[in-house]
């Protein structure tokens, strides 16, 4: 059935073990970040108040009696300031990891951030355009 020029299927069977021996700390990191949360949430759903009056189901803001409901249109400046925010935030994560390895990237890496940097002002460039920036 197998010739001496196949692996036998135990031999497959260590080979693809061997190729993934280093990742039982990421399984152990992946099982337990995955049960923290569940068992978070199982233990705020069992020590919880069971009880439902009044209070729990109005609209908390710092102790201040709530005026209205809770459902308004807000503008959508807020929305776009928020996203612009978002976008600069990211260019700060990427470009973070980038500075401090430049000494070893070389001249393409130095050309690519350029391009990024590039794309961010001419996206940074069309907001202020239209008017994302004003908070008036």
């Amino acid at each position: 059935m197998f010739t001496d020029k196949s692996p036998s299927p135990v031999r497959k069977c260590r080979l693809i073990v061997f190729v993934l021996s280093g990742y039982e700390y990421f399984l152990g990191f992946l099982i337990i970040s995955s049960l923290v949360p569940i068992l978070a949430l199982t233990a705020s759903k069992l020590l919880r108040p069971k009880t439902r009056g009044p209070e729990r189901v109005s609209t908390y803001e710092s102790g201040v009696e709530p005026i209205g409901g809770a459902w308004i249109q807000f503008n959508i400046r807020y929305y776009m300031f928020a996203l612009v925010f978002v976008i600069f935030d990211v260019e700060t994560v990427f470009l973070y990891p980038w500075a401090v390895a430049f000494h070893q990237l070389g001249l393409l890496a130095f050309i690519e951030a350029l391009i990024f940097i590039t794309i961010l002002v001419v996206a940074l460039v069309y907001a202020w355009r239209k008017g994302a920036l004003e908070w008036s």
